[in-house]
């Protein structure tokens, strides 16, 4: 239950959901840092593509488990304390990546940083959504989805930038955010709490997926698309480095981050278009946008030219961001106050089992197809879902809030 005045700590209510906005994007900044390094990584210690897609989906794991075992758990204890909790995880990820010799110890810098996503995906975007005050509403929803893809987008900028211009590539870049984690914390102990009555360390209550009964005919429509625009995500964080350097002949990490780096900046500049346009049209917009963008892709990955890649990306990231701020924005409205966080992390654990489940498959049959076919073939796939996702929401759209 939320408080109609949530008791202050030291931030102005004013700036309350910018304040939280910031924590949620640091967080999520810390998940992609490695997304360039991965070559790196593979030249140091020797593994195949398959395993940077398996070390990929061992972080998506992670945020799905965290999801459906304590996803609801900011609803029980309050934001402040799972923020606080998602934040220590996301230091101890940096720890191990500093530390690195070998596989064991990035398999957990990656459980970690996932397990630091899982808690923020819904507690942060909860958070953000209810220290705005009613005028702010709007505002807060374009802030809270774009502190996640703009975080997101954040992470392989820096450490490509970091990577390829300084001697430490494999370690600045996480004291770097370990700093801006620091910085966050304090931040998020001057946090209002918007929690009525939250108790202390009270037993997790595991709800899976489930979703109240009022919103699983929105849920469904929405979590769908969601599926597929993470799906263009998950290419890009996971796969899209290794498409650049082995297919497109691109060594430079900055400009591999660069590329990574667009389609999130695409996907929140689609989220600031969503209001505009209106959540009911925004779901078959934006799938039709993410159409496009992976033909743009599998047009480079034919032709071997960065152009299309980079348009793909924009086109893409554009559509999935369309597409997932206007299917977060019903799933939001239609819950209830009680059941919000729950009913969030839900939509995540959706929407991250397309960004690791696909991916994981890219790097099975790039083992046996190569990349470049396993690319298309995943284009393909993804290009039906969206398009399937995308008529069945224009030709039945959601219901009004």
């Amino acid at each position: 239950m939320v408080r109609e005045g949530a008791v202050g700590t030291g931030v102005d209510r004013r700036l309350g959901y910018l304040a939280a906005a910031v924590v949620f994007a640091i967080g999520m900044a810390g998940t992609t840092l490695p997304t360039p390094l991965y070559g790196l990584y593979q030249r140091q210690i020797g593994f195949s593509e398959l395993m940077v897609t398996v070390v990929f989906a061992v972080y998506a794991l992670a945020v799905i488990t965290v999801l459906m075992v304590v996803g609801n758990y900011s609803d029980m204890v309050g934001r402040r304390p799972v923020l606080l909790c998602a934040m220590a995880l996301s230091a101890a990820s940096a720890g191990c990546f500093l530390l690195e010799h070998g596989l064991p110890l990035l398999f957990v810098g990656r459980l970690l940083s996932g397990g630091a996503a899982g808690l923020l995906s819904g507690a942060a975007t909860a958070a953000v959504l209810e220290l705005a005050r009613p005028a702010q509403k709007a505002r807060a929803g374009f802030a809270a989805t774009a502190a996640n893809m703009g975080g997101l987008g954040c992470g392989p900028l820096l450490s490509g930038f970091l990577a390829e211009y300084t001697p430490w590539p494999l370690t600045l870049p996480f004291w770097v955010h370990l700093g801006l984690v620091i910085v966050a914390c304090g931040i998020t102990w001057r946090l209002p709490e918007t929690v009525k009555e939250p108790r202390r360390l009270p037993r997790p209550a595991p709800q899976g997926v489930a979703v109240p009964p009022e919103v699983k005919g929105v849920f469904a429509r929405a979590s769908v698309a969601a599926f597929a625009g993470f799906a263009l995500l998950g290419l890009f964080t996971a796969v899209a480095p290794s498409f650049a350097a082995q297919t497109l002949g691109v060594d430079n990490l900055a400009v591999t981050g660069a590329v990574v780096f667009s389609v999130f900046l695409a996907s929140t500049v689609g989220q600031s278009l969503t209001r505009r346009v209106g959540a009911r049209l925004a779901l078959p917009l934006g799938c039709g946008a993410l159409v496009v963008g992976l033909l743009l892709v599998a047009a480079s990955l034919i032709a071997e030219s960065l152009l299309p890649l980079v348009l793909g990306a924009l086109c893409g990231g554009a559509g999935q961001g369309l597409s997932f701020r206007a299917a977060l924005t019903l799933v939001s409205d239609a819950a209830p106050d009680r059941h919000r966080g729950g009913t969030i992390s839900a939509f995540f654990v959706v929407a991250y089992t397309g960004i690791s489940v696909p991916v994981v498959g890219v790097g099975a049959l790039a083992t046996w197809l190569g990349l470049r076919e396993a690319g298309l073939v995943f284009a393909g796939c993804v290009i039906l879902l969206a398009a399937g996702a995308g008529t069945y929401s224009a030709l039945r759209p959601p219901p009004r809030a």
